[in-house]
């Protein structure tokens, strides 16, 4: 049985923490539902958890600051205790959905055997979903028979070796996709790179100021042209591009935890007008900011 237990928090003036049944003594616990709705509410968990749905084409998909309607099928992994997530009923109306649920603490991939360099791509898989993590559907069709046959297994030895090889398959696959913006999560993104983490560093502490391309290549040591190919290379984003989703994650964080109004919470992380702020956020998001709340504060409720 899930138990939900309440925290302080904005709106609702709850943030609901599930306890997982997973027992202390088990590797992982492992549960699949046919349903017709999703009764959830908007939740966290310190556990990570491996989600597949099957038929629920049109079911509202939130974790963290995102929010997507989803296909048929969807796998997604979520590794991070403030990592907010619900899948919602949205447009989906089907005679019956399926739904299968893995959960592992986190403790279990720290033991010693799960650090040795054969179980790499799995960490580094688990490193990213810490931001959330949805894998394409090549991915999911290269583990959906591994899965399918899960919970026909019977609980043990053999189980483990199964969710093992699903995790492995799935970290060597092209393509999963993060969810949720680090600064949303509150989570710092990692980096090999000393001069990419100065320029994150004095990102973190500017970012709702103007920052200008010379001052952060100066930062790093280099002239703006060769920086700018250098961080897009290192991080994946041009300079503008993670400034804003920076900016944006903070701004999705207090639209759910604060009551500021919207224009005070656009001007408070860096953006110069209040129309620009709605027309990048929707451009992101694919919601107003407004609709954003929204979909929170009716998440928190429980009925």
């Amino acid at each position: 049985m899930v138990i939900f237990v309440a925290r302080p928090g904005f709106m609702s003036n709850q943030t609901i923490h599930e306890i997982s049944p997973l027992s202390e003594k088990d590797c992982f616990y492992i549960v699949e539902r046919y349903k017709t709705e999703f009764t959830y509410p908007l939740h966290q968990h310190r556990e990570y958890e491996l989600n597949f749905i099957e038929g629920g084409a049109g079911i509202t998909r939130i974790v963290g600051d995102s929010v997507e309607i989803i296909d048929d099928y969807e796998l997604v992994l979520l590794g991070s205790p403030n990592l907010e997530h619900v899948w919602e009923q949205g447009s989906c109306k089907p005679k019956s959905m399926r739904e299968i649920t893995i959960q592992f603490s986190a403790e279990l991939m720290s033991q010693n055997i799960m650090l040795k360099n054969q179980f790499n791509p799995i960490n580094r898989m688990l490193d990213k979903a810490r931001n959330g993590l949805v894998f394409p559907l090549s991915a999911i069709m290269k583990v959906y028979s591994l899965i399918n046959s899960l919970s026909a297994e019977k609980p043990g030895f053999y189980q483990v070796l199964q969710i093992l090889t699903i995790l492995y398959e799935l970290s060597l696959c092209e393509g999963a996709r993060p969810l949720s913006n680090s600064s949303f999560v509150q989570i710092r993104e990692g980096t090999d790179s000393r001069r990419v983490a100065r320029v994150e560093e004095y990102i973190d502490h500017h970012f709702t100021e103007e920052i200008r391309l010379a001052t952060v290549a100066s930062i790093a040591g280099m002239v703006p042209t060769a920086f700018s190919r250098f961080f897009k290379l290192r991080t994946g984003k041009c300079l503008s591009d993670y400034v804003i989703d920076m900016r944006l994650g903070t701004a999705s964080r207090l639209l759910v935890d604060s009551t500021k109004s919207i224009a005070e919470i656009c001007y408070e992380c860096g953006f110069n007008n209040l129309s620009n702020f709605n027309r990048i956020f929707k451009k992101k998001k694919t919601i107003t900011p407004k609709k954003f709340r929204e979909y929170y504060y009716k998440k928190k409720i429980i009925c």
